[in-house]
């Protein structure tokens, strides 16, 4: 009980004092558009609340389009860069192709900026914006996202290939690419929470259900019920690949904290996700259990998570420039033959740790 309390308490330290921090970052702040564009969240959220309607998916690929952003080169939109002959888009890197989603709702809200607020917001800022408004309509957390990046003149397809973290990761790996962004356990375990909502292909997890670590059984540490469910979803067909479901199998759209309480049930659909609980002795553990029983903490700590992870590697200032269009440079219009090729299909593909 007093090693319970004591995480606990760890926790609750940590994540007000990391609410507290990403603001005294000068670089960034909230009301940057206030004068310049001060109606920007609510041109975000009249797009999203449209979009979602129809494909309440794309909340979850919104928040994971922004992880992949900040992760590669830090959060300065290079991820919507198309191919050009002078660029090499990170969309086609392994953990990107026919795998994000919502490149063009991001076009979208930028056309709306743009009619509004002309050459005023950048597209890192909107992915930024597009990442907390997807968590509220979810019902998730909602906080002020601190204002004024800049976007990049390049995207690295190589570093995208380096710094995602594969749905496949033990926790070790996954520990090892989170501090190289200088995020620490904790937020590994909150943004990780993500997973309360979205959808992931078979490909991604079959492993577990038929050949895990190459044994040729199961993953021992997988739910013998929900294995059964997951196998009738992806059979061991070679056909089933692409078969979706939930990452969260109890309020798939919901924005709560279940993904915790899933992995205590041995529940979690990625072997990335299940890592988190189920590695002896890991510190992530008493964090899982924390967030498990006590939402509020959960997203708190998601919240702080969330401005400590957008404010990596940030252009502010004279660096980068504000594109007009989101897919390609300023004064590079050969993006926009193929400004919305990189789009993924009716998938999720390749699933990262969030």
């Amino acid at each position: 009980m007093m090693n319970s309390l004591f995480g606990l308490t760890s926790v609750l330290c940590f994540v007000v004092g990391t609410l507290i921090l990403p603001f005294s970052n000068a670089q960034l702040d909230p009301s940057f558009y206030n004068t310049t564009c001060p109606n920007l969240h609510s041109i975000v959220s009249n797009v999203l609340t449209n979009v979602s309607k129809s494909d309440p998916r794309m909340l979850a690929s919104l928040i994971r389009l922004h992880f992949h952003d900040c992760f590669v080169q830090g959060c300065d939109g290079s991820i919507l860069l198309n191919d050009t002959s002078s660029i090499v888009s990170e969309q086609s890197a392994v953990p990107n192709n026919n795998s994000i989603r919502g490149l063009d709702v991001i076009n979208q809200i930028k056309t709306a900026v743009e009619n509004a607020c002309p050459a005023v917001v950048s597209c890192a800022d909107i992915v930024a914006l597009a990442a907390e408004v997807s968590s509220e309509l979810a019902n998730g957390p909602s906080w002020q996202v601190p204002l004024g990046r800049r976007d990049s003149l390049t995207a690295n397809q190589t570093l995208a290939n380096q710094n995602l973290p594969a749905a496949n990761f033990n926790l070790t790996l996954l520990i090892s690419r989170f501090a190289n962004q200088n995020l620490n356990i904790t937020d590994l375990v909150a943004l990780s929470g993500a997973h309360t909502i979205g959808r992931a292909q078979c490909r991604f997890f079959s492993n577990r259900l038929y050949n895990f670590s190459s044994s040729g059984n199961p993953d021992p540490t997988l739910n013998t019920s929900y294995l059964q469910t997951l196998k009738s979803i992806c059979p061991n067909d070679g056909g089933s690949g692409t078969n979706l479901t939930n990452l969260d199998l109890t309020t798939p759209d919901t924005f709560d904290n279940n993904y915790y309480s899933n992995l205590q049930q041995q529940n979690g659909l990625l072997q990335s996700d299940q890592e988190l609980w189920n590695t002896t002795g890991a510190s992530t553990i008493s964090i899982v259990n924390s967030f498990s029983s006590n939402q509020t903490l959960f997203f708190e700590a998601f919240k702080a998570s969330m401005i400590k992870m957008g404010n990596i590697g940030v252009l502010t200032g004279s660096q980068g420039e504000i594109r007009t269009q989101c897919n390609f440079v300023n004064g590079n219009s050969s993006g926009l033959a193929t400004l919305v090729t990189k789009q993924s299909q009716d998938n999720d593909g390749r699933v990262s740790s969030i």
